[in-house]
Parts: structure tokens; sequence; C-alpha cells
């Protein structure tokens, strides 16, 4: 949820959503992930030599070098000694780069680490970015975006719409899956449909109507395809009916996930669109709030 600084606006508040850009503590994170999964692993000796961990962390370091950097070999300073060592050098670059090398970088490092490193990498940054709220993720050893400008810009329009109940609900719903600290997938889920119902009550001029009952005033008045009503109320008996989305919980209940609140907040933005598209369409006339 967010501070009081950010509510009274003292302190601006941060992005929901974290596309084309990373913010300081998700840098954090994603620097501490490549720590403990991979620079950590140098360390012992064996023989008077690397062992098979160094040696990996070392192939991996003269790889940045000279493919990412671009850099000549001879160049390289020592992994952990010397002032900078390469360690130093390249935890200069990570903070210093932009958000998309940050990517470039992480992907680098996943296709030249052995499997199982870029396994346990995966599972850490991915748990960061969902966190922090990126749009991105780590997919095998690609950084692929799961949040894009469509999807964005259907929730921004959304929010712009002139029902006051709606984007109330709607800004809850954002707020509640974007809580880097106490994210509510549940609640997110139920603001997500309740959009929906409130847009559906203004359109229909009845705030007392059930969604069922506000779809058919507008199929009738907005030519609203039946299948797509139908479609609505499903949306909605799916929240009522799945283990206690908004309903209070017990042993039964669903656990909804990141994914799951993610699409309902972006399906039903999209609804809440097209209902008011479908309104003008059908010069429906509206009691705005």
């Amino acid at each position: 949820m967010s501070l009081f600084s950010q509510r009274k606006g003292i302190r601006p508040l941060q992005k929901a959503i974290q596309r084309e850009s990373i913010d300081v503590d998700l840098r954090n994170k994603l620097w501490t992930a490549l720590k403990l999964r991979i620079f950590d692993e140098f360390g012992g000796t064996s023989y008077g030599g690397y062992n098979q961990q160094s040696r990996a962390v070392i192939n991996l370091v003269k790889d940045i070098w000279v493919y990412l950097f671009k850099q000549a070999i001879d160049t390289m300073p020592l992994f952990n000694h010397g002032n900078p060592s390469a360690y130093e050098a390249i935890r200069k670059y990570f903070y210093a780069c932009s958000w998309w090398e940050t990517f470039d970088f992480l992907e680098f490092v996943a296709k030249n680490v052995p499997p199982q490193w870029a396994h346990l990498l995966r599972q850490d940054v991915n748990l960061h970015l969902q966190a922090e709220s990126s749009a991105y993720r780590l997919v095998g050893n690609e950084v692929v975006e799961i949040t894009d400008t469509t999807e964005i810009e259907a929730i921004e329009t959304a929010l712009e719409k002139r029902s006051k109940a709606t984007q109330t609900h709607l800004r809850t719903a954002l707020e509640l899956l974007s809580d880097k600290t106490t994210p509510d997938f549940r609640n997110s889920i139920k603001e997500s449909i309740s959009a929906v119902e409130a847009a559906c009550q203004t359109i229909s001029g009845n705030d007392k109507a059930s969604l069922g009952e506000a779809l058919k005033i507008i199929k009738t008045g907005a030519l609203l395809h039946g299948a797509f009503a139908q479609a609505l109320g499903n949306l909605y008996g799916y929240t009522s009916d799945s283990g206690g989305i908004r309903h209070s919980l017990n042993d039964q209940s669903e656990s909804p996930s990141y994914a799951d609140a993610k699409f309902m907040l972006v399906a039903c933005s999209a609804f809440v669109n097209y209902l008011w598209t479908k309104a003008a369409e059908g010069n429906l006339k509206i009691k705005t709030d």
C-alpha cells in the first residue's frame, strides 16, 4: 500500500508497472541474485589451480569482458584482486547501465553459465521482477515482456473514463496488484470485476442493478451482442464461484497468482473501454458523476 508521504504528494508514487525502466530497488535485487547465484561460486582452488566452479566464473567474466564490453582480453584485471578488480568493474557497469542493457546483461549471463546456475538465477530474478512489479520475466534464457504497451494503454484508458466508481475500483485493483510489500491478488481481482459492474450500472442508468440486469439494458440500447454479454456474465461468475474470490475464505479457497490478477485487471479494463464505446455508438444517454 502507498505510504503517507506518497498519498499526500510529498513523495511521488512509483510507477505501478515498471516498463522500460528499472528503479533502484529492483536493480539492487537483480545484482544480489547475480552475486549469490553466479559470482559467489568463485572461491576455491584444486591442485594449485581453479576448481570447476571458479573456472566457470572466470570463463564467464572473460566472455563478458570480450563479447559484452568489447574490450581486449589483456586489459582484463584479476577477478577478485586489484583496484579495480574485474568483479568491481562489472558491478560498476551493472549499476551505471540503462534498463535495457541490464536485461541484456542478465540474458548474456544466463546463456554463458552452467545450466543449473542459470536455473537458480532465473528463479531468483523472476521472483524479484514480480515483487517489484516489472513488466518483464526471464523465460528460458531470454527476457520477455509480459505486460506490453497495449495492456498498459487499456488500463490507462479505462482509468480516464467518466465513472468515478469505475475509476476507484480500477485504481484499487492496480494498487493491490502492484503493492511491493504485501500484494493482494484476491482483492485485486475482486476490484477489477467490480469496476465492470460499476461501469454497467452507470451506463444502464441503474446504480442498484445487478451485473445481469445492467447488461440486459445495455444489450438492448447499445446493440451489445448476446454472446459478449454472456462472456461478461461468465467472467463475473468466475470471481463469484472460484474459491472465495468474492466471498469469505475457507479451506477450499483458491490462491490466485499475479498472472490471474494481472489478466483480470487488463481484461476488465478492456471490457470497460468496450462498454463505453458501445454506449456511445448506441447514443445511450449516460448520467455522469
